[in-house]
Order: structure tokens, then sequence, then C-alpha cells
């Protein structure tokens, strides 16, 4: 039955697997660009307008303000995961995508989604860094990360990115159980969809749950072995939510 399911449709003359393919992506970006860009722009007024303008306005600056938002991309990032499975398999299936199509566009598309966030807080954090460097202010960090300075761009791009895409998988797989399986048991199955997210955070002990590690004993492993060992266990996160959706077939539309 799934191997039916699964089956590629005859495309129309001239159209090809990757056309396909970038339509699905079309479909995936443009479905979810309010909701990231807007997520962009809310982070960046909040965080750096409107901080910057405040302690500006009561005397200066201590702490960096933008690493004051630092666990935000992380949790939006899982949201955006979740949201993907509800939001377009029924619409893009109907259309004749395939199961397999549909993964491997939500695996691309959020990938990219990470990069760009990733990117974004690299950029900002750098642009922060400037105007404390010009202004005389100590851009002290408010959380533990891998970077110890803000001019440390690898070592920013390389921290978010991990941690958002391992969220985001975690969120994909949040996703899938609770549309195929119902609320109770999403729930029963949480535990195993967190995976990912929780691989991460245990994997490069950043941010809020650094001190909390470390204060039991518990020391970041080497890069070496962290950094692959996410990536694996994040695209597994993705290739078994592929799996899950494999079977499923279409729900009837409500009312």
């Amino acid at each position: 039955m799934s191997a039916v399911l699964d089956r590629p449709p005859a495309l129309p003359r001239g159209t090809t697997a990757t056309n396909r393919l970038r339509q699905v992506l079309f479909a995936m970006m443009s479905g979810t660009r309010p909701m990231l860009v807007g997520y962009w722009i809310v982070m960046v007024v909040s965080f750096v307008a409107v901080g910057v303008g405040f302690k500006l306005a009561t005397g200066g600056i201590e702490h960096s303000t933008w690493d004051y938002g630092t666990q935000s991309p992380k949790y939006f990032s899982m949201a955006l995961g979740i949201t993907v499975t509800p939001a377009f398999f029924s619409l893009l299936i109907a259309q004749g995508v395939t199961r397999r199509m549909f993964s491997v566009a939500a695996g691309i598309y959020l990938t990219g989604a990470a990069v760009a966030t990733a990117a974004l807080w690299v950029l900002v954090y750098q642009v922060e860094h400037g105007l404390y460097d010009w202004r005389g202010w100590a851009q002290t960090l408010a959380n533990p990360h891998l970077f110890g300075d803000t001019s440390q761009a690898g070592l920013i791009f390389a921290e978010f990115f991990l941690l958002i895409l391992s969220h985001e998988a975690a969120g994909w797989l949040l996703g899938i159980t609770f549309y195929r399986f119902g609320f109770w048991r999403g729930v029963a199955l949480l535990p195993l969809a967190v995976v990912p997210a929780a691989a991460a955070e245990f994997l490069l002990i950043a941010q809020w749950l650094a001190d909390a590690l470390n204060g039991i004993g518990y020391h970041r492993p080497p890069l070496a072995v962290a950094v692959p060992t996410i990536l694996v266990v994040s695209a597994l996160g993705v290739y078994v939510g592929y799996l899950l959706l494999r079977p499923m077939a279409l729900k009837p539309a409500k009312g």
C-alpha cells in the first residue's frame, strides 16, 4: 500500500521532477514567508532598536542586547517545523506530489530557513559589535555559548545553525505525529519526537542549559564529535518523519 501511495505520478510533458521539487519548495517558502520574515523583523526591532534605544536612554550598556534573544530562534524554528505538515501535506499530495518529494522539499526548506536565521544572528551580532566598539561599551554575553566573543562569526553560525536545525527536525516530527495519530498518541510519542532537539542541547551545552549541566559535572564533548552527531540525528529525524508519512492517506477536509 505504501509503495502505491508513494509511486510518482506521470508528469505532464516538459515537466521534470526537479521542476516539481522547485515548485513544492516555492509553495512552502511562499506560505511561510510572512511567519518567518515577520519573526526576523520582530526580533531585530525588539532586541536591537528598542533594546539599544532604551539602554542609551538609561545611561549605557553592559551586556549584548541581542544576546538576550538567543533562546527564541530555537523555539520559533520548532514551531516552523511543526507547521509544515499540517499546512502543506494534504494540499501538495492532492496535487500529485509524492510523500518522498514532500519530505525532501521539507528537509531542504527547513535547512535553508536554519541557514538564513543563523546568518541573521551572525549579522546582528557583528553590527552590535561594531556599535559597541564605536561607543566604547563592553559587550558582555548574557548566556554561555560556543563562542566567547561576538567577533567569532564562524562559531556563532555553527551554534545557531545546529540548534535551529535540530529543533526544526523535532518540530517536523511533532507536527507529523500529532497530525497522523491525534492528540493523545502525539503526546505519548513526544519524548521520541524531541530527540533531535535534546541531542543538540546535550551535545553543544550552550545557552540556558549550560550552567545547569556544568553544575552537575557534565561537560561538552569535542565539537568534532558533537557537530556530525547533531547533523546525523537531525537528518534521521527528517527521514523518520518521511517513514511516518508514507502510509498516511489524505484526511478529508473539515466542514
